[in-house]
């Protein structure tokens, strides 16, 4: 017994693979797949050759939608007609259709309340020529009863799968993305690579599966990019300008076309992320590179015309390390200044310092 949960991707596509080779290999006397999948994730061809599988495996294969709530739904119902027999569970749809329809169109056998009472159903059915034992016969008080027999085996999903199957759902692939790229610009205006960074590297590799499975749309993809570059801009600024705004915009409207019709991200969702996203930039990234970079007991100003020393190249931007504070600095000169250069500040635009080399700079040249 197998058990198929969400949309057939190809981690799933070759978990029923590999679960019809096992089958046969062990000399089981049927497959069973219990089934409840909103439609595929692999091209055509692909799938229709997974059908053929099935309907070709030497061990019959029975397909039972259920429990109660699932279904059985666009191409996913196509694998109905592969298996050796079919049935589904009440309250559940086959191609949009309840029990008693899809029976009436010979999409399905039998309507069993539970996964147990589909196997013992199985006894004694002519499944491709062979007739399957599922059950036996026992003796009880109100009479003969069947019930199920022999060894029954369970396969699942592994780990490392489980993960790349849940990433394979928009929600799940959006929030991982937009996780990734906040933290991977989290750790870019803390000129460092700690914990976040790493986990933001994750969650976009991870996403990347999902992006590459579903059907992802590039221009979607690209205005989110272009969302959180216009939030970034305004926070090297220190204040929220322009950018902001074609940033927020950029983020819903690729949110909402990142994925085609019923895989779209839900509208709840998309604008949740939107405010979390509003609140990180403008209010948690502000707060922090204020707390990180700046000094609070003396004002910026007093600063213009300190020593301080580079601790990266400034081509034209770098990092300089003044006060015993690691500062975010740019030069106007046209020869960037080497890292361990000493350096005087000339100028302050928000939280980003202007500064010149020691040597040769405006004061040195007045003196």
């Amino acid at each position: 017994m197998v058990e198929i949960k969400g949309r057939i991707d190809p981690v799933v596509a070759d978990f029923i693979r590999r679960a019809v080779a096992r089958a046969d290999e062990s000399k089981s006397e049927v497959l069973v797949i219990q089934l409840n999948s909103p439609g595929v994730l692999i091209g055509q061809a692909d799938f229709l050759r997974l059908v053929e599988e099935i309907r070709t495996s030497a061990v019959p294969v029975a397909i039972w939608v259920g429990p109660t709530g699932a279904s059985a739904s666009g191409a996913t119902a196509a694998m109905l007609a592969g298996a050796g027999i079919a049935g589904m569970a009440p309250g559940t749809k086959v191609a949009g259709l309840g029990p008693e329809e899809a029976q009436s169109r010979g999409l399905v056998a039998t309507t069993d309340p539970t996964l147990g009472e589909f196997v013992v159903g199985l006894d004694g059915k002519d499944v491709g020529g062979k007739v399957l034992r599922t059950a036996r016969v026992v003796e009880e008080g109100d009479g003969p009863r069947r019930q199920q027999a022999g060894q029954v085996r369970f396969a699942k999903l592994g780990l490392t799968e489980r993960l790349l199957h849940l990433t394979a759902d928009p929600s799940v692939a959006y929030l991982l993305l937009m996780v990734g790229l906040l933290l991977i610009v989290f750790e870019f205006f803390t000129a460092g690579v700690g914990v976040a960074g790493v986990t933001g590297a994750v969650s976009l590799i991870l996403s990347c599966y999902g992006l590459a499975v579903l059907p992802t749309n590039p221009i979607g993809l690209a205005l989110i990019g272009l969302g959180v570059f216009g939030y970034s801009v305004d926070v090297q600024s220190g204040a929220p300008r322009a950018w902001t705004g074609i940033g927020a915009a950029a983020l819903a409207v690729g949110s909402w076309r990142l994925f085609p019709g019923d895989l779209s991200v839900k509208w709840w969702i998309i604008l949740m992320m939107s405010v979390a996203v509003a609140l990180f930039m403008l209010s948690g990234m502000t707060a922090m590179l204020r707390a990180r970079f700046s000094t609070p007991t003396i004002g910026r100003e007093s600063m213009i015309g300190q020593m301080g020393e580079a601790t990266t190249g400034i081509d034209p931007e770098g990092m300089v390390d003044l006060r015993g504070g690691k500062w975010r600095a740019r030069t106007n000169r046209a020869t960037p200044i080497p890292a361990g250069e000493r350096v005087r500040v000339v100028a302050i635009d928000g939280l980003l310092l202007e500064v010149e080399p020691e040597t040769g700079g405006a004061k040195d040249a007045h003196h």
